[in-house]
């Protein structure tokens, strides 16, 4: 059996028109669709990138330091008050009028050197009295004396009995006890009336004369002073007379700081800058301690001892003392513009890394520098602390660290 070949039928123009339609519309709706998840996920990537931009506007960028180590060699310069190696008060030791006084302020004075006198009437009529009485007590004693040695003639003889004896002996132990009673009262107001001089306690310089002639003063602390006196500072109520001063030798009294306190030991060298003398050299040295931190100011207390021959450095003013000293630990030093002054006290603001959270610390300062200072406690080396912290700044604040440009300390 012979196959017959299939009649191929060419596609009508119709045909091919209907197949491009479809095969167009697919295309159409394969760009539709991509178009349309293009633009879903461009909107998706969009809404993503303005959260993540949203929460990271609210997330404030800081710049962090972290503290440094100040320098081995240090150059400490601290306030200090100056006093005088010995100053005393001179009060009245007696109730009475001023007589005289022969020195005034700037005097030189030697030890027992007569300041003023002392016009005392009412002790001298006491004493005068307390004489008397002396007097009468010994002439009473004697009395007693000489009828005793009667009394006891007449025991012999029986003339009187054993117990008249007795009373009149008793009687001279107690004129005894009485005169001396009067020798001590007279011996005391003897010495009442040798405070009527007014002398210097020792060698020195007169700094200070409250009184002037005529003044009332008194040993118990209630008296007057004249109005309209040379001196602008009279008598008051305490008496003190005079002020002496003792400056062969000037004491300087420095606080030195708790971290400080290894190395400032006794005999090292200091240099003064004193206000008094300012273009004078003044070199002195760190003689004691008071051996322990004041709790308060956590400083310790120093002597600098500093010659004074010639009486040209002047007592009870203030001073530069400058230490250079070597430590084997010097403290931390951050810039000044990280502080934080509020009511809890001065604080930093450290970042934590790990979570970006900043957390406030209470710090103590030691020296300040004006552009950096020293922290005495508080801080670590690793502590990432905040540059211009807010105002607003908060413990736990969560904050973003700008690394690219962490400024050198100053």
């Amino acid at each position: 059996m012979v196959e017959k070949n299939p009649i191929v039928r060419p596609a009508t123009p119709k045909r091919r028109k209907r197949s491009f339609f479809w095969l167009y519309a697919l295309l159409f709706l394969l760009v539709l669709g991509g178009a349309a998840v293009f633009v879903f996920f461009q909107r998706g990537h969009a809404q993503t990138a303005l959260v993540s931009a949203t929460r990271q506007m609210e997330l404030s960028t800081v710049l962090v330091v972290h503290p440094e180590r100040g320098a081995t060699d240090i150059h400490l310069v601290l306030p200090g008050t100056v006093q005088a190696e010995m100053e005393s008060s001179v009060y009245a030791q007696v109730s009475g009028y001023i007589k005289r006084w022969l020195v005034d302020i700037g005097a030189p004075v030697k030890e027992g050197q007569l300041l003023a006198e002392i016009e005392t009437p009412v002790t001298d009529q006491q004493l005068m009295q307390a004489q008397a009485a002396m007097a009468q007590a010994q002439a009473n004693l004697n009395l007693a004396k000489t009828t005793a040695a009667r009394y006891n003639d007449l025991l012999k003889t029986n003339a009187v009995s054993r117990q008249d004896v007795d009373t009149q002996n008793a009687g001279v132990a107690v004129q005894e006890a009485n005169l001396a009673a009067a020798q001590a009262n007279v011996r005391g107001l003897e010495q009442t009336e040798a405070f009527k001089e007014v002398k210097a306690p020792f060698d020195g310089v007169v700094t200070a004369r409250k009184i002037d002639v005529g003044d009332l003063v008194s040993a118990s602390g209630a008296g007057t002073a004249s109005q309209g006196s040379a001196p602008s500072q009279m008598a008051t109520p305490s008496q003190e007379l005079f002020r002496v001063a003792q400056t062969k030798t000037l004491r300087v009294y420095v606080n030195i700081p708790e971290n400080y306190s290894d190395e400032i030991v006794p005999g090292i060298s200091a240099t003064l800058d004193l206000a008094s003398s300012p273009s004078q050299k003044v070199t002195g040295k760190l003689v004691r301690t008071s051996q322990a931190i004041d709790p308060n100011s956590l400083t310790l207390l120093a002597e600098v001892d500093v010659p004074n021959p010639e009486g040209k450095l002047l007592a009870g003013g203030y001073a530069q003392v400058h230490f250079d000293i070597t430590t084997n630990h010097p403290p931390l030093v951050i810039p000044g513009n990280t502080l934080i002054f509020r009511a809890q006290g001065t604080q930093v603001g450290v970042v934590d890394t790990d979570t970006d959270t900043v957390h406030l610390k209470d710090i103590k300062i030691g020296r300040d520098f004006g552009t950096k200072l020293e922290v005495v406690d508080g801080l670590n080396e690793s502590d990432s602390v905040i540059l211009n912290p807010s105002d607003a700044l908060t413990d736990g604040d969560k904050v973003q660290v700008n690394t690219q440009s962490r400024p050198p300390m100053p």
